[in-house]
C-alpha cells in the first residue's frame, strides 16, 4: 500500500492547468474530510502530482486556502447573479438571498473557508469589499434598484449589512431539525427560506404593485 502511494506521489504532473487541478483537489478534500485533512501533500496526492508540485503556485497551506476561498466567492457571486436574472423585479433580493443560503448549505466546508481565510480576523474577506462584481455589492445594488437612495450612504450600507447578516444567519441555522415541520408545511427547503427572508422585511418576494 505504501509502495503504491509513494509511486503516485513521485510521478510528475501533466496538467495543463496545475493551479486549477490543485484548487479542485483541495475542494474535494475539504468537502469529504474537512479542513484538518488538508495539506499541500494531501492535495498533491489527490491531484495525482508530485509532492513538490503545489509549491509552484502556493508557498504554504494558507495560500492554497486563500485560492480556494477566492474561488468560493466567485462561485457564490455567479450563483447570485443568475438567481437575480431569473427573478421577478420585486423578488430579486429574495432570490439572491436564497442563492446565498443554498450555496452555503451545499458547500459547507468551502463556505467556512471563505470566511476563515481572511488574513485579519477582524476584517471581512477582501472579496466582500467595494468591488462592483462582488456578492456584497450585488446585494447593495439590488437594494438601489428596489428604491434605496444611493445618496444615503450610511443607511444603504447598514441595510446591505443587515441583509447580508440575515442571509448568513439563516445559512447557519437552516439545517436545524426544529424547522423540519415548517419546511414540510411550506413545501420544501426553498419555500421555507423564501418565507423566512420575506418575514425579515428586507427581502420582498412579491410582484410589483
Amino acid at each position: 500500500m505504501r509502495e503504491t502511494q509513494t509511486a503516485a506521489e513521485a510521478r510528475p504532473y501533466h496538467h495543463g492547468d496545475l493551479r486549477r487541478a490543485l484548487v479542485d483537489a483541495a475542494r474535494r478534500i475539504l468537502e469529504a474530510e474537512g479542513p484538518t485533512a488538508l495539506s499541500l501533500r494531501a492535495v498533491a496526492r489527490e491531484a495525482g502530482v508530485s509532492p513538490a508540485a503545489p509549491y509552484h503556485h502556493f508557498k504554504d497551506k494558507a495560500e492554497l486556502l486563500d485560492a480556494v476561498a477566492d474561488e468560493g466567492w466567485q462561485i457564490l457571486s455567479t450563483g447570485m447573479t443568475k438567481a437575480k436574472a431569473d427573478a421577478e423585479p420585486r423578488s430579486k433580493l429574495n432570490a439572491i438571498g436564497i442563492a446565498y443560503v443554498c450555496f452555503a448549505r451545499e458547500n459547507p466546508a468551502l463556505y467556512r473557508v471563505m470566511y476563515d481565510a481572511a488574513r485579519d480576523k477582524e476584517a471581512l474577506p477582501a472579496q466582500m469589499q467595494d468591488n462592483k462584481d462582488s456578492a456584497y455589492c450585488k446585494v447593495r445594488d439590488t437594494m438601489i434598484e428596489l428604491g434605496a437612495d444611493p445618496a444615503a450612504a450610511t443607511d444603504l450600507e447598514l441595510a446591505t449589512t443587515a441583509a447580508w447578516c440575515a442571509a448568513h444567519g439563516l445559512a447557519e441555522m437552516a439545517g436545524f431539525k426544529q424547522f423540519d415541520h415548517l419546511k414540510a408545511e411550506l413545501g420544501g427547503e426553498v419555500p421555507f427560506l423564501r418565507a423566512v427572508l420575506a418575514h425579515l422585511g428586507l427581502f420582498p418576494h412579491g410582484k410589483p404593485d
